[in-house]
């Protein structure tokens, strides 16, 4: 695995011809994740567990699934140690597996490390809050390629993966963007961007209204962490273009995409779950584990019996 230490004030690197193949993908984990402290005071969010595996590391291993060979991964000062180390190789740790004949884990860890190409690029702090700023700090390292873009913190449940889904409707159609899109119910909506489609498209994208109130919402699509962008998008990126909350948004970039450009929504087949605040965390950790035939049986068991034990309690109560 490479393991680079990245400025994206002094990265050089050499401009490459735009095609339609996308073998690259930009990972963002820059944010403060407030809405887990302490804990994110220590470690960065998206390295929170999902059972036994960090967040970020479904991200990863979903983006080798469908074919990305170079990852960049956006991080800040702080906190970025516990992603480096977490891909790279400890070598008095697997010592310590193979003379314990661990040899499955040691298998799994040696793993982690070969997956992927992965870079880092330390987000400086000089760039505005926001989500499109990761994608500035990254700029210089894509070039003149089209990427693929997720969110560190969303997860997709799926037999083919979301990024292999959202690539390969990129590589297909004549756009300069693809979204990955899910309906959701009003409530839900209200929370994240509403995907407008243009009068008569199934799929070409008028517009994303970010975190919409009641009365504006006119569609059920929202659009998540999974994206691929061609070189256009940094056209529309500016640190100078602070929006809602004066914060720097990739939203409004893409808004001004889809006047010029063609930009594609795209249904992913299979289930989003955001980790972005602790009870849609829990609720992913838990729809992993009822996927995993180890704990299946068990936790569903146990929470049958934390059920009664809490009925009981309350019947007493009253």
């Amino acid at each position: 695995m490479l393991n680079l230490h990245i400025s994206f004030l002094a990265i050089n690197t050499k401009v490459m011809p735009h095609n339609r193949k996308v073998t690259k993908a930009v990972i963002t984990a820059a944010g403060y994740g407030t809405r887990f402290l302490p804990i994110t005071k220590a470690i960065q969010k998206e390295m929170l567990p999902i059972i036994d595996k960090p967040i970020l590391h479904y991200i990863v291993e979903e983006c080798v699934m469908s074919g990305i060979k170079d990852i960049i991964i956006v991080t800040k000062y702080g906190t970025s140690s516990s992603v480096e180390d977490y891909f790279d190789s400890i070598i008095e740790y697997e010592e310590f597996l193979r003379k314990s004949r661990k040899y499955k884990e040691l298998d799994q860890l040696k793993w982690i490390t070969k997956m992927a190409n992965i870079a880092y690029v330390r987000q400086n702090k000089e760039l505005p809050y926001g989500n499109a700023s990761p994608l500035i700090a990254a700029k210089n390292f894509i070039g003149k390629e089209s990427f693929v873009l997720a969110w560190g913190d969303d997860i997709v449940l799926s037999k083919v993966p979301a990024v292999k889904q959202v690539k390969l409707a990129y590589e297909r159609n004549k756009c300069s963007a693809v979204l990955a899109v899910q309906e959701v119910s009003n409530e839900e909506i209200q929370r994240i961007g509403m995907v407008s489609l243009k009068k008569g498209s199934k799929n070409q994208v008028e517009g994303v209204l970010e975190k919409p109130e009641k009365h504006q919402i006119t569609s059920n699509l929202a659009e998540y962490g999974r994206f691929v962008l061609s070189p256009v998008i940094f056209k529309f990126l500016s640190v100078d273009k602070k929006g809602k909350g004066n914060e720097l948004w990739l939203i409004d970039a893409i808004n001004e995409m889809c006047k010029k450009h063609k930009v594609i929504a795209q249904p992913i087949d299979g289930k989003w779950y955001t980790t972005g605040d602790p009870l849609r965390y829990l609720k992913t950790t838990f729809a992993v584990a009822m996927r995993r035939d180890d704990i299946k049986e068990d936790l569903i068991a146990y929470l049958r019996e934390e059920i009664k034990a809490i009925d009981t309690m309350k019947t007493i109560k009253d």
